[in-house]
């Protein structure tokens, strides 16, 4: 519709100029704009992945998404990287990041991230190099906001590694990996779900996300192990974190099991979710001393859920009015409200069509929701209607193996 639109409005332009218009056939042969493309990336376990946990993926697999109606169709896959099970691209698209979650990259047992060029206009990824992350098995990994530093969450070596962005944007060795220390927590906790069996690990400190607050200012990270939110500042010219003077960390309902967090677009609010209770902490952030205060503390399944769930994923819709929480074991999606004051209201708790939905991600639109579901070898898709909230299953399955994580791209 789009093409047809542009022949329209040249054939109209050439006319009222005075010049004879052009026959169909003509209009056809003119040069037309470019058409943009959106990509998923999508990772997840290989047969080669942490202890324990690998999996039926082969890579790093590239799909074209159809924005009428939220399918995908396979474009391409990477099989050279083992468990590329979280990855980022950077805010110019031109750079792609995926950490593997293994432990055996080198003698210390570590894992590591893999630097990719992107082709903006085919999707196309050249590997430029790979670099240890700091600790064992990597979970999560985020940009800095000065667009300096990739930060890594290694969830078996309790650690931050902070690796320099090279000009070419490949990755330095880690300026800086931080170890968190702390007392033996419970491997349950005290608010569980009624019936849930479920348990996080408590042996030690498990780092599961580490990111910077909408301003750049601070440097946060999710400890599931220690039952602790860190909060940093990051030295931009050493690459050195430095503990916030006030409160360098918060601790959370014991057993709870900080795994992710997200944030509102002011950087007021901080949303932090507890894979082991599953519950949502709705807190306000203090921009200038990166202080954290609990405001609400909210499940996400509904009160006549009975059972094992962990959850696992959390997202703010782009207008900033609803939270999504994914919930593995109890198999579900919670949609919240966003109450001017930044407190929840949960609003629904629908099926995820699908087993074990572990991250959540946006198309660029906002339009569609794309869940990653481990157990199903299958990403889903849901409709989001922007102005209630709701999600509604589009009915598309698409094969992935052991999927885990997303990343969008809009060609050129």
């Amino acid at each position: 519709m789009k093409s047809n639109l542009t022949r329209r409005a040249v054939i109209a332009g050439l006319a009222m100029a005075g010049t004879p218009a052009l026959s169909r056939r003509a209009a056809a042969e003119l040069p037309q704009p470019p058409h943009s493309r959106t990509i998923c990336y999508i990772g997840g376990y290989t047969q080669h992945g942490p202890p324990g946990g690998s999996g039926n993926g082969q890579g790093i697999s590239v799909f074209e998404m159809n924005t009428d109606n939220g399918s995908l169709s396979p474009l391409m896959t990477y099989v050279d990287i083992a468990s590329p099970s979280f990855l980022v691209i950077s805010q110019d698209s031109r750079y792609l990041y995926a950490l593997s979650e293994i432990d055996d990259f080198n003698a210390n047992h570590e894992g590591c991230v893999t630097a990719f060029s992107v082709n903006r206009k085919s999707g196309e990824l050249t590997k430029i190099n790979v670099m240890r992350s700091g600790g064992a098995v990597p979970a999560h990994l985020s940009i800095h906001h000065s667009g300096k530093y990739v930060m890594v969450a290694n969830y078996m070596g309790g650690s931050v590694g902070i690796l320099p962005i090279r000009p070419d944007g490949g990755l330095g060795d880690p300026t800086d990996v931080v170890k968190n220390t702390g007392p033996r927590m419970p491997d349950r906790a005290s608010d569980n779900p009624p019936g849930n069996f479920a348990v996080s690990d408590h042996s030690g400190s498990h780092v599961h996300m580490v990111a910077s607050d909408p301003s750049g200012r601070f440097v946060l990270a999710c400890d599931a192990g220690l039952d602790r939110v860190y909060v940093w500042t990051l030295d931009l010219h050493t690459g050195r974190l430095i503990p916030a003077a006030k409160a360098p960390f918060i601790n959370m309902t014991p057993g709870s099991a900080p795994r992710h967090f997200a944030f509102n677009e002011k950087g007021t609010m901080i949303y932090i979710l507890g894979e082991q209770d599953s519950k949502v902490v709705a807190a306000t952030f203090n921009a200038q001393t990166g202080e954290i205060i609990p405001q609400q503390t909210v499940s996400t399944v509904t009160p006549h859920f009975r059972g094992s769930s962990l959850a696992a994923g959390i997202l703010l819709s782009p207008n900033g009015r609803y939270l999504y929480v994914s919930n593995r074991l109890g198999d579900s999606l919670a949609s919240f409200h966003v109450n001017d004051d930044g407190t929840l209201n949960l609003v629904d708790e629908i099926w995820m069509h699908a087993d074990y939905g572990r991250s959540m991600m946006f198309d660029p639109t906002g339009s569609f929701l794309f869940c990653a579901n481990q157990r199903s070898d299958s990403v889903t898709s849901f409709r989001v209607n922007a102005a209630t909230g709701e999600l509604q299953f589009t009915w598309n399955f698409t094969p992935v193996g052991s999927p885990t994580t997303f990343a969008f791209l809009n060609t050129i």
